[in-house]
C-alpha cells in the first residue's frame, strides 16, 4: 500500500464526515441581504464609503471597520455581516456558491466549490478571530482562503 494511505486492518475504517448541502432558502437569502445592508450602512455612515465588489478595495474597507473601531469584538452580528461581504468577494473570485451546510454541529451558511466537498465558512472567518482577540488582518484571511481553494479548482477546457 502506498505511504500516506490508511491501512484499514491496522487503523480501522474511517467514516467520511456526515453532512448535507442544500440551496439557500428564501429566508436565508433575506437574512443575508439584511446583513449586507447592515454592514453597508455602517460603512456609508462611518467611513463615507461603500462596497464595490472589488477585493482590492473592499477588503481594506473591512479592515478599516476593525482598525478604526467601527465594529467591535462584542458586535457579533456586524462581524458576521462582514463575513458575508468577505464571502461574496471569495465566491466571485473562486467561482463558489453560497449553500447551507448541515452536520452534527448545526447549520451554517457556507461557500461550496462546484458541487464538491470543498467548503469555506466565511460568515465566521472574521467574527471568531476578532471575538478571540486575534488581530489577523482581513487581507490575510482573504488570501489564505484563496490559496486554500485555488489549487482545487479544476482547469477550464483548453487552459
Amino acid at each position: 500500500m502506498a505511504p500516506g494511505f490508511a491501512q484499514p486492518e491496522v487503523y480501522g475504517l474511517m467514516d467520511k464526515p456526515k453532512f448535507t448541502v442544500n440551496e439557500l432558502s428564501y429566508l436565508d437569502n433575506q437574512y443575508m441581504r439584511s446583513q449586507r445592508n447592515l454592514i453597508e450602512d455602517i460603512v456609508r455612515r462611518s467611513l463615507g464609503s461603500s462596497f464595490t465588489g472589488d477585493p482590492s478595495f473592499d477588503v481594506p474597507v473591512l479592515q478599516r471597520l476593525l482598525s478604526e473601531g467601527k465594529v467591535l469584538p462584542h458586535q457579533r452580528q456586524e462581524l458576521q455581516a462582514m463575513g458575508i461581504i468577505l464571502g461574496d468577494l471569495l465566491a466571485e473570485k473562486l467561482g463558489m456558491e453560497w449553500v447551507i451546510y448541515e452536520d452534527d454541529l448545526g447549520r451554517s451558511r457556507a461557500l461550496q466549490l462546484n458541487g464538491t466537498d470543498n467548503f469555506l465558512f466565511p460568515v465566521t472567518m472574521i467574527s471568531r478571530r476578532v471575538e478571540a482577540g486575534n488581530t489577523t488582518p482581513v487581507q490575510a484571511i482573504y488570501d489564505k482562503a484563496v490559496t486554500t481553494i485555488e489549487p482545487l479548482i479544476p482547469p477550464k477546457p483548453f487552459e
